[in-house]
Parts: structure tokens; C-alpha cells; sequence
């Protein structure tokens, strides 16, 4: 992944822990809700590391945030 697009992959990531948040889910609880770990949920999460991911894996977790996946995407 070339580090241009660093920043957008750490804003996903803290887009993803807001709403997971919202919802009052912990990592584990969204990782099993999207299928998928929850060491993954937390390295995407990180706000000091970026963590790249699939369009599958995002649709995934907005799927299971019950959100559309255009809200993870928005950067403004």
C-alpha cells in the first residue's frame, strides 16, 4: 500500500471505532457481527498505525454497523 493514502485508511479506521462506538459494541462484538477478527477490527482501529483493507471487508462492517458504507468513507 503506498503511504499516500495513510491518512484516508486511518480515518476510515477511526470513522469505524466511532460507530461501532455509537452502537455500544466492543471490538470483539463487531469483529463477530462483520465476520471477522478482532485483533483485525482493532489494527484497522488504531489510530497510530494503518491497517489496510478490502471493499468486502468494508461492506462487511458497515453491514454489521448497520450503516450505509459511504459514512465510513466521507473525510469531511
Amino acid at each position: 500500500m503506498k503511504a499516500e493514502f495513510r491518512e484516508n485508511y486511518i480515518k476510515m479506521g477511526l470513522k469505524i471505532a466511532y460507530y461501532r462506538k455509537l452502537k455500544s459494541l466492543s471490538q470483539e462484538q463487531l469483529a463477530e457481527k462483520a465476520g471477522l477478527g478482532a485483533s483485525f477490527i482493532g489494527q484497522i482501529e488504531a489510530p497510530n498505525t494503518y491497517k489496510s483493507f478490502s471493499f468486502d471487508t468494508l461492506f462487511r462492517i458497515a453491514k454489521a454497523l448497520e450503516i450505509p458504507p459511504s459514512k465510513i468513507l466521507d473525510f469531511d
